[in-house]
Formats: C-alpha cells, structure tokens, sequence
C-alpha cells in the first residue's frame, strides 16, 4: 500500500511532535518530513514530494498566508492549515481557503497535547480528504465573477420559493461561486456549511460583503426573507418550518447527524417537510453523504434537485452520494449552477 506522505510546517515543536505521533500512527499516511518555517519547507518539498502539507498560519520570518499564495501560484498541491480557534484565527483561515488551502484543522488553545489526542480521527480525515482532493493554480488577482442580471419579466422576489444549499470541503469557494452569481432580488436561500461556530459568523460576513443578496449566520426564530442568504451556525442543526405563508429558521442542538452540527441531511429533510415543491436544493463539493438522504427525500416532495459535477467539485463526495441514490434531477458546473437555478426559477414563474 502506498502511503500517504505528509510534510508538516510549524513553529512550534510541540505540535510539529503531536502531529507527527498521530499521522505516523496511521496504516496508511506517514510524516516524510518537519519543517520549522516556509523557508525549510521549500527544500524539503522539492527533496520529498509530499502528497498534502499541514501549514501554521503564524510563523516567523514568512506566515503560512504568505507562503500559500507562493505555492498555489508555483506548485499547487494540497494543504490543510493549521488554525486556532479565534475570531482573527477564522478571519485568516478563510482567505487562506481563498488562497487554495484544501482544509483546516483546528488547533485547541489549551491542553494542546490531550485535546488534538482526542480529534485524531477528524485531523487524519481531513489529511486524507486533501490527499484526494482538486488542487488548482489559484492567483489572488483574479477578477471577481460577474453580476448577472435578473431574469427579464419575471420576478424572482417571491416568499414562497425557498433554495436550499449543502456543501463541506471546498466549500467555502463554492458558495462565494454561486452566492455572488445571484442577484439581488433572488428567493431566500439556505446554507449549511460543515465549518466550526467560531467560524461561521465570519464567513457569512465574508460573503455578505461580495454578494448583491443579504448574508447573515442565522438566527433562531427569524423570519426567512426574500433577498437574504442565512448560514447555518456551527454551533447548531438549521432548519426550516413554514407558518401560514411565512418561513422561519429554527435551530436545534440536537445531536450531530452523519458526525455533523450542523447537518445538511437535518436542513434537507426540514425543507422537504415544510417547502415542498416551492424548494430548490443544491449540493455543492464535500466529503462523506451528509445530505444525500434528504435530498432524495426532497425531490420526493416535488423539489428541483441540483448537483455540483465531479470536475469542478473539491471533493467529489456528497454529490456523488445524492446522485447515487437517484436524489438528483440535474448535474452542472459549479460556474453555471446560479444560472440554473435562475432558469429553473424562470420556469416555474
């Protein structure tokens, strides 16, 4: 069996150890090299041809948001940053994620040692996860997608259709891809996005700031509006009940569904019960299922079903698990999934 080779680039020594304990700990992945700083790192890439680097954002002399940019522009490959959970931490974790990074593992402000003990099957998964995953050349001067314009003669601001969206690795990208391909006058749209809490708020903003719709973390017992994007918190499930003809989100800390809170199944199964053939449900790049079931259990209730396709997925996983179980009408690029959206829309007026 082939190894995975993983090269691991970190100031600190303890984690550098703790990482290296854990990966080598793994039938199928070993630790080739440790580098101290990017500058190390560079000939140790070129010396043993690692399959995914993990990357510390703070480190002397060069940071890792440096260094990445560096990479994905010279040699593209995968890397999973290695964070802390912070508001700042999340902040340079999303553009790192901009940048090219593949994933990130979040790293425990105390009891460093025991807690990342304890997330050794999360942290070796995402490892494995990169290994597998599309990796292209990224430049940080690529112009922003255009605007389109809403469709002629139809109006799109109507409270009763609801678009419903999944995604986890690479996703991130994925939703900025369609969010700011949506125009301003767009039906209500709902996300769950497998991210940490510390993280969610800050990526709503991130794309409220870039989309023409209204981006918020959602909140519980709000009312779903027209023109606004509501992401699901990573402390909690997001669902959505329906009231006379209103929508509302709810939240729930019911247990983690498919290892995930927030679950994308949980959201997916809500919409089936509550918006039916007012629906449209999305599945963007991820690892694992989550979401496949209810997505089935939408298009079942009359829901329009998109996929996002192998080639511009991340990580060809939950799509492939909704088409696999025949939850999917319709298979698309990811640049051209708002247009179909948009088109599906139009259809139905």
């Amino acid at each position: 069996m082939t190894k995975i080779k993983v090269l691991i680039i970190d100031d600190s020594a303890l984690i550098r150890g703790v990482l290296k304990e854990l990966i080598n700990s793994q039938p199928d992945m070993e630790v080739v090299g440790m580098a101290p700083n990017p500058f190390t790192a560079r000939e140790m890439i070129k010396e043993l041809n690692p399959d995914v680097l993990t990357l510390d954002v703070e480190m002397p002399r060069m940071n890792g948001l440096e260094f990445l940019e560096k990479l994905m522009r010279l040699r593209p490959m995968p890397v999973v940053m290695i964070s802390t959970l912070t508001e700042q931490g999340s902040t340079v974790t999303l553009k790192a994620l901009e940048l090219g990074a593949v994933d990130f593992i979040a790293k425990p402000k105390l009891d460093v040692t025991g807690a990342m003990h304890e997330l050794t099957e999360d942290i070796v998964g995402r490892i494995r996860t990169a290994a597998r995953a599309r990796v292209r050349r990224h430049s940080v001067d690529r112009p922003p997608p255009s605007q389109p314009q809403p469709i002629a003669g139809r109006v799109l601001h109507n409270t009763e259709r609801v678009i419903f969206i999944g995604s986890s690795t690479g996703g991130t990208e994925a939703l900025k891809e369609v969010l700011t391909r949506m125009p301003a006058d767009s039906p209500a749209i709902m996300m769950t996005q497998h991210m940490p809490e510390t993280f969610t708020k800050s990526f709503a903003q991130r794309l409220d700031s870039l989309s023409a719709l209204t981006v918020k973390e959602a909140e519980h017992n709000e009312r779903i509006l027209p023109g606004h994007a509501y992401l699901a918190p990573g402390h909690s499930h997001m669902l959505v009940r329906r009231n006379g003809p209103n929508y509302y989100v709810e939240l729930s800390q019911a247990a983690p569904v498919n290892r995930h809170r927030p679950s994308v199944d949980v959201l997916f199964h809500s919409a089936a019960q509550a918006a039916g053939h007012n629906a449209i449900a999305v599945m963007l790049t991820g690892m694992g299922k989550d979401g496949a079931a209810g997505m089935l259990a939408m298009r079942q209730a009359g829901a329009y079903t998109i996929a996002q396709d192998e080639a511009t997925c991340v990580v060809y996983g939950m799509p492939k698990a909704a088409v696999e179980i025949g939850a999917v009408l319709e298979v698309a690029p990811l640049q051209g999934i708002a247009g179909r959206i948009l088109d599906r829309l139009s259809q139905r007026g």
